[in-house]
């Protein structure tokens, strides 16, 4: 089983605890208006001839392991990302696994947006999850997104029930979800999910506009400004006021 790999990030300090191997994989079934990655959405095959990267479960175990002295010495790890990691399940399941067996702590960056079967089949084999919620309206959601949340906030409910150990991802996009409504109402989720109780706000920033350029991509952030660090205190305050421990970036 190949996987195909659009990049590998070392040193990484956002993507879990400690210093961390990022692996980012090909393919997404969003299509989010702010993506900062969007040359991972397109979804490719092992056998096509693009330019990603492929690699079977042994050479990127090799990969990992460069890094194992640093992981060793923070706490880190290695973080599956993306795209969306969990579209390609098998070598996904195949390299948690490998990691496991040498004691690798395991995180997956996930939008959760993939069958129930699929997610079942997963939930076991990450130390921890980076859950990914943007809008809980599901019309808006589908408008700045490209699909109903109907699953994400299905598979985040199986995540609190098993208690797995997860931090929500929220991206703070002006005019989009950081509106006092989809505010609110990621708070009310969040109460009602016992062992869920850590959020990182990841405010919006304009440097992947130059992605879309070199990848052709329409860009629809083009007149949206960044957020004012007020405004992200102010939101970050709602969030710790509701008895959420929340961390601006992450």
């Amino acid at each position: 089983m190949l996987g195909v790999i659009s990049n590998i990030q070392r040193f990484t300090v956002h993507d879990g605890p400690g210093i961390r191997l990022t692996v980012f994989m090909q393919g997404c079934p969003l299509s989010c208006w702010w993506c900062h990655n969007p040359e991972c959405i397109k979804h490719h095959n092992a056998d096509d001839n693009s330019e990603h990267l492929r690699y079977n479960v042994k050479e990127l175990m090799k990969e990992i392991r460069k890094e194992l002295i640093f992981m060793d010495e923070s706490g880190g790890g290695v973080t599956f990302s993306g795209g969306e990691p969990m579209m390609q399940p098998i070598f996904l399941s195949e390299i948690l696994d490998a990691c496991k067996k040498e004691d690798i702590h395991t995180a997956v960056d996930t939008s959760g947006l993939v069958s129930t079967d699929t997610f079942d089949s997963l939930v076991d084999k990450a130390d921890l999850f980076l859950y990914d919620l943007k809008v809980i309206d599901n019309a808006l959601h589908q408008k700045y997104t490209g699909a109903s949340n109907t699953l994400i906030l299905k598979n985040l409910k199986t995540l609190n029930d098993q208690q797995k150990k997860v931090i929500i991802r929220m991206p703070l996009i002006p005019g989009m979800t950081d509106s006092k409504q989809n505010i609110d109402d990621v708070i009310k989720l969040l109460s009602q999910l016992s062992n869920i109780k850590n959020i990182n706000l990841l405010p919006y920033h304009s440097i992947a506009e130059g992605k879309y350029t070199k990848f052709n991509i329409p860009y629809k952030m083009k007149d949206v400004k960044v957020l004012s660090e007020d405004k992200i205190t102010e939101i970050k305050n709602l969030f710790t006021n509701a008895g959420l421990n929340a961390s601006i970036g992450g």
